[in-house]
């Protein structure tokens, strides 16, 4: 049963949620200080985390970072007002998803179980995948290891979130072919395309500046983005 971790400083807010998603086979735990939580997500496995964007010590976005810096785990922000740049802001430094308060529980779910379901087919296909093509893909200056999800680039490590990567696998899986935002979309989350367009400029975005100097990934007006880079004979 996944595990998901709710940081929120509303204590009246968890209980009814933790009901709510208990009818969908998730166990909800909560914590209502960003140190609680982090020391949380530290002693213990879970599958997900949802921030809240106001919260105490220090504000959501600031957390978000502190959880980058040592996980990959998926995380939903839920923003005030459904401010813009709130979204953007999230989205910029890691967030895989956001949610506007007020918001109704059965969409967080949805929102939870769509990344959930999203891991759990990358692992199912992992295996067949690089037993049908190579465990690694290897452009001038950049590799792509599909199987433990790892990305050098000119020889070191780069750590990117699980949207990053699933982006920079799916254009390296056919370097030259131009995706659109919606072929992103459909491919990355599968549903509400149209609430999302922003989203895939700003993950570019992020993926450009973690692989730079490398200039790999190229916008074509109108049409969308494809990895102009060269195929190499060695990782």
């Amino acid at each position: 049963m996944p595990r998901i971790l709710l940081i929120d400083d509303d204590e009246h807010l968890a209980p009814p949620l933790a009901t709510y998603f208990a009818r969908f086979d998730c166990t909800l735990e909560s914590a209502t200080r960003p140190s609680e939580g982090l020391a949380k997500l530290r002693a213990g496995h879970y599958d997900a985390a949802i921030l809240d964007v106001m919260l105490p010590e220090m504000d959501g976005f600031a957390l978000c970072r502190e959880i980058r810096k040592e996980s990959e785990i998926p995380i939903v922000m839920l923003t005030a007002r459904g401010d813009v740049m709130d979204r953007v802001v999230g989205l910029e430094i890691g967030a895989d998803d956001y949610l506007p308060k007020p918001f109704e529980p059965r969409e967080l779910v949805a929102r939870v179980q769509t990344i959930l379901r999203r891991q759990r087919a990358q692992l199912a296909a992992a295996p067949a995948a690089t037993a049908a093509t190579t465990q690694r893909l290897a452009f001038d200056g950049l590799a792509i290891d599909l199987d433990r999800r790892e990305v050098l680039r000119q020889g070191e490590r780069v750590e990117l979130t699980g949207t990053e990567f699933e982006l920079l696998a799916l254009l390296a899986a056919e370097p030259g072919r131009v995706f659109s935002r919606d072929d992103i979309l459909n491919r990355l989350r599968g549903h509400e395309a149209d609430l999302y367009t922003r989203a895939v400029d700003i993950v570019v975005s992020r993926l450009r500046k973690k692989l730079e100097p490398l200039d790999c990934i190229k916008t074509l007006r109108n049409a969308g983005y494809t990895l102009a880079v060269a195929r190499s004979e060695r990782a």
